[in-house]
């Protein structure tokens, strides 16, 4: 079950561009359109993503595609024209889910993670978040999808040079991508700021450490220990662009 949320009512915008509901930041809503959601749901109330919610800072909500089958048998796949193997997920269910969704959040951008799309980056995920737009993340499965389907979809990103059996695995990197960075998720800003692949997806953060200062014979680097901030600012700011 999905940690309950508070209802939002009436929706007013900051000087900052910031969503604001009496007070409360607005909740970002979030549903993914899938043939597996209890592969997703525990994920989802997991960790940084269950605060979030717990907190009103987003909804999710799973949309089952199976429920949008056709015939007795809810089929959601049909053989390729032209031949070939697999299955492609059908036009009709998927639409159907999608504009379901719709109805829900209306402005929402609707999203398909596919190798045919652009590189998703970390730069698209800031963008995602800063925006405060709902989200609808369809997942593909089997072979693929019918083509016509795109005529629905606003963003397609592919996560990685590699093939997947399906689209949770994409969603839930692009769910987990975004909600970190949503206001009042992390537990401060400089902690966002200082990550891996913020300039413009070019650098990655620079090598940590905790105790014990030594572990069989692997040393904390020494600047790290003499607390001069200047110093250790430009160890961090050298060792982040030795790493990209």
């Amino acid at each position: 079950m999905l940690a309950r949320l508070g209802v939002l009512y009436v929706a007013k915008r900051s000087p900052n561009g910031v969503l604001f509901v009496c007070g409360t930041l607005l909740a970002m809503k979030i549903q993914i359109i899938t043939l597996f959601p209890e592969v997703i749901e525990p994920y989802l109330n997991t960790s940084m993503l269950w605060k979030a919610q717990d907190r009103g800072l987003v909804a999710y909500d799973l949309i089952n595609l199976r429920e949008f089958g056709l015939g007795s048998r809810r089929q959601v796949d049909d053989t390729p024209y032209g031949g070939g193997d697999g299955m492609l997920l059908k036009p009709e269910p998927v639409v159907a889910a999608i504009e379901l969704a719709k109805s829900k959040s209306p402005k929402a951008r609707v999203i398909l993670p596919t190798p045919r799309g652009r590189l998703y980056k970390q730069s698209d995920a800031k963008k995602l978040a800063a925006s405060a737009e709902d989200l609808i993340i369809v997942c593909p499965h089997y072979e693929g999808y019918d083509e016509r389907i795109t005529n629905w979809v606003d963003e397609q990103y592919c996560i990685g040079n590699y093939v997947l059996t399906g689209g949770e695995l994409p969603a839930m990197v692009m769910v987990d991508s975004v909600v970190r960075l949503l206001p009042g998720v992390l537990g401060g800003k400089a902690s966002v700021e200082i990550e891996s692949f913020q300039s413009d997806d070019q650098f990655v953060e620079f090598p940590q450490y905790t105790r014990p200062e030594d572990f069989r014979g692997l040393k904390v680097p020494e600047v790290l220990l003499k607390g001069h901030h200047g110093e250790v600012d430009k160890w961090r700011e050298i060792h982040s662009q030795k790493s990209a």
